[in-house]
């Protein structure tokens, strides 16, 4: 009973996360995001509403196995890890998309690759299935990386980036 409420608080807490990212991003599609320069390569609006709910669901599961490990200094390290790639994901959406600050974004989302590296690398060894269920989270986030920066660069000189 105890491993399913800590099952279910961690998926409320991604559903949260998700929750924030859509409240950001939603209303910016059709206008300022529509608006901006975009690289040939972005993803078509269809992929994020499938993409993220896949990965958002892993992300609740890592941290649920990461939590139902063994207690440890690692396992302590690797939770502290997991909760900083978690802010930060909450951060990026209303930095780029609300606020549409670019340059602000791909720094937060930078910072989140790094978080997630470090989830990752300190899971490793505490609960090797957490890692591996972050690695497409991990693929994600430096694709959008990638994106973000590019849309910096054809961005950079409006006002706002």
């Amino acid at each position: 009973m105890r491993s399913t409420l800590v099952f279910l608080a961690f998926a409320a807490i991604c559903t949260m996360i998700a929750f924030i990212g859509a409240k950001a991003t939603t209303p910016e599609i059709p206008h300022w995001y529509a608006r901006i320069n975009k690289p040939s390569w972005t993803p078509p609006r269809l992929a994020f509403p499938i993409v993220w709910p896949i990965l958002y669901a892993m992300i609740a599961v890592a941290g649920w196995r990461l939590w139902e490990a063994p207690s440890s200094d690692l396992r302590t390290a690797a939770l502290i890890a997991f909760a900083v790639q978690l802010a930060l994901n909450a951060v990026w959406s209303p930095v780029f998309f609300a606020a549409h600050r670019i340059l602000a974004g791909l720094v937060v989302i930078v910072l989140l690759d790094a978080a997630i590296v470090a989830t990752i690398w300190m899971s490793w060894d505490v609960q090797r299935w957490t890692s591996f269920l972050l690695l497409p989270y991990l693929a994600w986030t430096i694709f959008a990386t990638a994106l973000n920066a590019r849309i910096w660069t054809l961005n950079r000189d409006a006002v706002a980036v």
